[in-house]
Parts: structure tokens; C-alpha cells; sequence
């Protein structure tokens, strides 16, 4: 049995996503203590709340957490948990994982937040990444993420003017800018090929 964890920084209702995750021989929990959470065969951040206040919900753990995706834990950050590896955000004061060097900025467009569906640019080569059909994602975000370089990246998307990264990957960690559980069939199917593709590859 797989067990996958969602971590609950206590913000946002989880269920849509642990049900886009469920799948016969998992087992998905939620779980407040990060260090718990950290025995998964894969640990899922999820995309709802502020960076400042899950960035404290996690602070404890950090250190190890860093360690550990480091050595190889698979991981998925989605929205918000995309922005949770890097080392800071605007959005408010607190300090991230770090294991992507960058930073979180806002969205500097006409109009913010980004919500609604758009399209999935994907690189020529992927950083190890079993490419998935995914065509375009549900988003809604306000920041965007900005790696001090572009080798973590696997894929951009554009909003108004605005062209920043919706996918990173670094060891066994991947983040996803949108939201794959609120983008209908070929979202879901996709975060479990990611999924598997970060176990197997551990």
C-alpha cells in the first residue's frame, strides 16, 4: 500500500483533493504534524492559504523537510505548495523551504488574481520528467514563482503579459502552479502520473 499525506498547514478544505488522489492500493491521509507527514512514500503540499502562515505551520520542520526532499523524498507542492520551496514570498514574511533558490513575487499584471483556465507551455527537455498530456490547467494565483535560474523549470504559462513558471521540478520534488484537482479528467490523471513517476524514481 502507497501511503500519501497531505499536509494540512490549516487553511482550505482538502477534500477535492484527496480525492482526485485516491486510488485503489493508496492510502491518502491528511496530516498536521510535518514530521509525520514526512514518512510518506509521497507527501502532497496543497494550494490553498497564505505564504506566511503555512510557512510558520511548517517552520519546526523545515530543516528536514529541506533534508529529506533533498535526499530524494518524493514530494508534490501545488499553488501554494509550489511557492513553499522557495525561500520567500512578498505575499507576507515568513521563510520557505528552499529547496529551489528564488523567490515568490506578485503577479505584475492588469489584472490579479490570474483565475480561470490556461495554457501549459512545456520545455523541449524535461529535468528527468515523464511528460504528461496536459494541454492547459485551472489557475488561481496572484504570485508566481522566479527560480534564480531556469534549469528547475519544465514548463511556463502566460497570463496578459506576464510569462512565469507553472511547473519546477528539483530531485524528487515537482511543483505545479495550478490546481491539477480542479482541472477536470486530464488534470487529475495527470498529478497521478506525476505521482507515480516520484515514487518510482526514488
Amino acid at each position: 500500500m502507497t501511503r500519501l499525506v497531505i499536509f494540512d498547514y490549516g487553511a482550505g478544505n482538502l477534500h477535492s483533493l484527496a480525492k482526485a488522489i485516491a486510488a485503489d492500493g493508496r492510502n491518502v491521509t491528511v496530516e498536521t504534524d510535518l514530521r509525520v507527514a514526512m514518512q510518506a512514500d509521497c507527501l502532497v503540499l496543497p494550494g490553498v492559504g497564505a505564504f506566511g502562515a503555512a510557512a510558520s505551520a511548517m517552520q519546526s520542520g523545515q530543516a528536514d523537510l529541506r533534508a529529506a526532499l533533498s535526499d530524494g523524498l518524493p514530494c508534490l507542492g501545488i499553488c501554494l505548495g509550489m511557492q513553499l520551496l522557495f525561500d520567500a514570498s512578498e505575499e507576507s514574511p515568513g521563510r520557505g523551504v528552499g529547496l529551489i533558490p528564488g523567490k515568490v513575487t506578485r503577479l505584475r499584471t492588469p489584472k490579479v488574481p490570474h483565475m480561470g483556465w490556461n495554457d501549459i507551455e512545456w520545455r523541449e527537455s524535461g529535468n528527468g520528467q515523464k511528460r504528461a498530456s496536459l494541454g492547459s490547467a485551472y489557475f488561481a494565483n496572484a504570485y508566481i514563482c522566479e527560480p534564480e535560474d531556469e534549469s528547475p523549470i519544465l514548463a511556463w504559462t502566460t497570463h496578459q503579459d506576464a510569462r512565469f513558471a507553472s511547473m519546477v521540478r528539483s530531485a524528487n520534488t515537482v511543483g505545479v502552479q495550478f490546481h491539477p484537482e480542479k482541472s477536470s479528467f486530464a488534470g487529475r490523471a495527470f498529478v497521478n502520473a506525476v505521482i507515480e513517476d516520484l515514487i518510482e524514481c526514488r
